[in-house]
């Protein structure tokens, strides 16, 4: 019999076997992407998931409005198709991303139905799985097979997902520079789960935690929805996420001794950002930093800042992964949670 958690272990671990595969198959049709993009001549870019992949629209839009000078926004699914008027503009021709881990998620397929009967744009899909009613939904449809998952909680599609967008990005940019530099990744991260993983089970297993704060801005905004939600759905955790300096604007009263934050921390605005966390110690939290250089999970990774942003996930997701077996919990199996929302 399998341990509680085996499934999810194994996806978190196994995540950068999955980038690389990932990595591998989008070079291939990269010709075939740029096209795509060009001829669409779009004046926006929407991406839209649900949970996780809301999470990731919210991730991939900051990313590709900054790589493309394209406006760019990440909305719920069900915005888009309840709320088209407040989501997006008419008279623009947009490129709608669609993101769905099952391809089976009701809200993203009435957004991109809704969408399309607006004649507003096109829609471009990221699933995990072929033979879903989105994987045929777009004008262009890519499936990434390597993030397929037997957890309820993303973990290995969520990242596999998200990095597909980054790469996109830099494809449509022409931005050689950081496409080249992507296949990087996955080497950085396997050594990056193995020398910290042990101090993601510290910090999961501490009984003296009660509540967790997940601070990350621009690029890392989303990420930090992500890793916080992460920790809500595994461990039944009380957890929040913020950008750095609005965390000062109210949410610090919450800061006790049994307050762990985690600062997902950049380079172009580190000091603002060390400032904060250092703000949260002097309250009397706990924190753990996360970010390329002198943090207490550093990447070390050369590798630009616009790109490398997917090596948050892996250490935070341990994180709820190692809270929720301490509190006798089944991570692969969350409370009340189920692989596909499918609305009647």
């Amino acid at each position: 019999m399998k341990s509680p958690g085996h499934h999810t272990r194994h996806e978190i671990f196994s995540q950068p076997e999955a980038w690389a595969s990932t990595l591998t198959q989008l070079n291939e049709q990269t010709d075939e992407l740029r096209r795509f993009y060009r001829a669409g001549s779009y004046d926006s870019i929407i991406f839209t998931g649900c949970g996780s992949t809301y999470s990731l629209a919210l991730a991939a839009a900051a990313m590709a409005q900054e790589l493309l000078n394209v406006p760019a926004r990440g909305l719920p699914a069900s915005e888009i198709w309840l709320n088209p008027r407040s989501a997006y503009l008419f008279d623009r021709k947009t490129l709608l991303v669609a993101v769905s881990r099952s391809g089976a998620t009701t809200e993203t397929l009435r957004a991109c139905e809704a969408f399309r009967a607006q004649g507003r744009g096109d829609v471009l899909t990221l699933v995990c799985y072929p033979e879903t009613p989105l994987a045929t939904a777009g004008a262009l449809n890519l499936v990434l097979p390597s993030g397929q998952e037997d957890s309820i909680a993303q973990t290995r599609a969520f990242s596999t997902l998200y990095l597909a967008t980054v790469t996109l990005a830099a494809i449509w940019g022409d931005r050689t520079d950081l496409h080249d530099t992507l296949n990087r990744l996955p080497a950085i991260g396997q050594s990056l789960i193995a020398n910290y993983q042990s101090r993601a089970h510290e910090l999961g297993a501490d009984p003296a935690f009660d509540r967790f704060y997940f601070l990350g801005s621009g690029l890392r905004y989303g990420l930090a929805c992500e890793l916080s939600l992460k920790m809500k759905e595994m461990s039944l955790s009380h957890s929040e996420p913020f950008h750095f300096l609005e965390f000062r604007h109210g949410p610090k009263s919450m800061v006790t001794a049994s307050t762990l934050v985690a600062g997902l921390v950049s380079e172009s605005s580190r000091a603002h950002e060390m400032a904060v966390l250092d703000d949260m110690r002097e309250l009397g939290g706990n924190v753990l930093t996360i970010g390329e250089r002198d943090c207490e999970v550093s990447f070390n990774s050369g590798v630009s800042e616009a790109v490398r942003n997917v090596l948050y996930l892996p250490i935070g997701q341990l994180l709820a992964f190692e809270r929720s077996l301490f509190n006798s919990l089944n991570p692969d199996r969350p409370h009340n949670l189920d692989m596909v929302v499918k609305l009647a």
